[in-house]
């Protein structure tokens, strides 16, 4: 399996051009933001599991400068790296001074916990299957369906994840077909079936729909863990931070 989702380890897993082409062949709304879209560039996995997850975490329901500035403290407050035996290392009291909720306080101490005993195996997440990876991931307190999808696709490089639950998702496919209301995650499963096994791909195209379409991105941000943000597009990447995250406390 791949380290991460990056062109050269896409590459490695499979033919880019022909996951393309197979997503234009199954869906000709789909073809068509694909080639207004441009090609597909993934953001580069950050090669670090623990440090992902922890920062997923942190961002939960905050505006990105709070976040940035909260998980700083936290990164100098455990000796500045990030890693289960640092988190373990301190006491509670130490992170809460430094800016984390007692909820994500705790979440963190769960999640090192779990790194530590095996029941979140960071050195060996690559070699399980998707829904194995899911049902690890979502033992840990605060982390839901939807930051274990983010995971599989942005810092392990999963090809086939489809997070029907993700509010960008929904609306760049409700918007490139023209739906009257909002595609509901049930029906989006359903609708994801024909781009096995580039469903990957077919979520990334449909985050760029909504650039394309109404100049807007909402994309998993790589440098927030995967907290979904929406940005005004600035050209292929727009860059600043506008939009509302995931409200639940568990995502």
């Amino acid at each position: 399996m791949g380290r991460g989702l990056d062109g050269s380890v896409f590459e490695s897993n499979m033919n880019i051009h022909k996951a393309v082409k197979a997503l234009s062949a199954a869906d000709p709304a789909m073809a068509e933001i694909i080639k207004r879209a441009g090609p597909f560039q993934p953001p580069p996995s950050r090669g670090d599991p623990f440090g992902y997850l922890a920062q997923a975490i942190l961002f939960q329901q905050l505006a990105g400068r709070a976040a940035q500035a909260i998980h700083g403290r936290f990164v100098q407050a455990i000796g500045g790296r990030v890693t289960p035996q640092a988190v373990l290392a301190v006491t509670p009291e130490v992170l809460r001074t430094a800016g984390l909720s007692g909820n994500k306080t705790a979440s963190i101490i769960d999640l090192a916990t779990k790194a530590t005993d095996g029941t979140v195996p960071l050195d060996r997440l690559g070699e399980l299957d998707d829904e194995e990876v899911i049902s690890r991931l979502t033992t840990v307190r605060g982390i839901g369906r939807w930051t274990s999808e983010m995971f599989l696709m942005f810092e392990l490089g999963r090809v086939d994840v489809w997070p029907v639950e993700d509010f960008g998702v929904r609306n760049g496919w409700t918007l490139m077909h023209s739906l009257p209301k909002m595609v509901t995650p049930r029906q989006l499963q359903l609708e994801g079936d024909r781009f096995r096994p580039y469903r990957t791909i077919a979520a990334w195209y449909c985050w760029q729909a909504v650039r394309v379409l109404r100049g807007e991105m909402v994309l998993p941000d790589s440098t927030s863990a995967g907290a979904p943000t929406a940005r005004t597009a600035t050209g292929a990447s727009g860059t600043r931070v506008s939009a509302p995250r995931a409200s639940a406390s568990r995502i």
